[in-house]
Parts: structure tokens; sequence; C-alpha cells
């Protein structure tokens, strides 16, 4: 019904920046959460960035003032602009939506994020 579609990722340098793109094709009548998750290597996954169907977001402390979580409703896509990038937000980054009618968990298929010098 929905698919997630990520793009944007890659090796950036320590200080860098880089923008990740979510794209959602297919109907859902609306959204519960949207998200950016990630995971390191060896590591759990973890949410980044969260935003409720009211548009309210919350960022985890250790990206804040960092990364910004936004949405575009025309074009069904989300994004992630993540600034100041250090070698600890290196993870596989997943987009996350949770849909209404039929409520249900979404998930991309992730991008590599390496942030390296």
């Amino acid at each position: 019904q929905v698919q997630l579609v990520e793009s944007g990722g890659g090796l950036v340098q320590p200080g860098g920046s880089l923008n990740l793109s979510c794209t959602a094709s297919g109907s859902f009548s609306g959204f519960n959460a949207m998200a950016w998750y990630r995971q390191a290597p060896g590591g759990q996954r973890e949410a980044v960035a969260y935003m409720t169907y009211d548009g309210s977001t919350t960022t985890r402390d250790s990206v804040k003032g960092r990364f910004t979580l936004s949405r575009d409703n025309a074009k069904n896509t989300i994004y992630l602009q993540m600034n100041r990038l250090q070698p600890e937000d290196t993870a596989v980054y997943y987009c996350y939506l949770n849909s209404i009618l039929p409520r249900r968990d979404y998930w991309g298929q992730g991008t590599q994020v390496t942030v390296s010098s």
C-alpha cells in the first residue's frame, strides 16, 4: 500500500552536512507519526527525529541544534537536514511512517550515512 524510499546518504567529512529525503508512494488517509531512525554498526535502531499528526516534532538530544525534520505535504516527502555531522552519527538511517486507515507501520530500506575524515 505504501512504500518509503530514502535518498541522500553518503560519505561526508566531520563538520559536513547531508540532507536525507524520504518519499512515500501509495495511498493513505493520514498519519499518526513520521520519523527518522538510525542504526549504527552493532547498535540498536533508535529514533532521531519524530513528527506527530499535528506537526509537532521532537528531536533526540544528541542531535538537537544540528538535525531538522521537515515535511513537504505536496510531495509526500519528509527530510532530515543534518548539519555539523560527527563520526558518531555514522549509521544506516531509516524512514518511518505510521498510517491511519489502515493503521500500519512502514519502513524504508535505509540509506547509509558515513562520517569520516
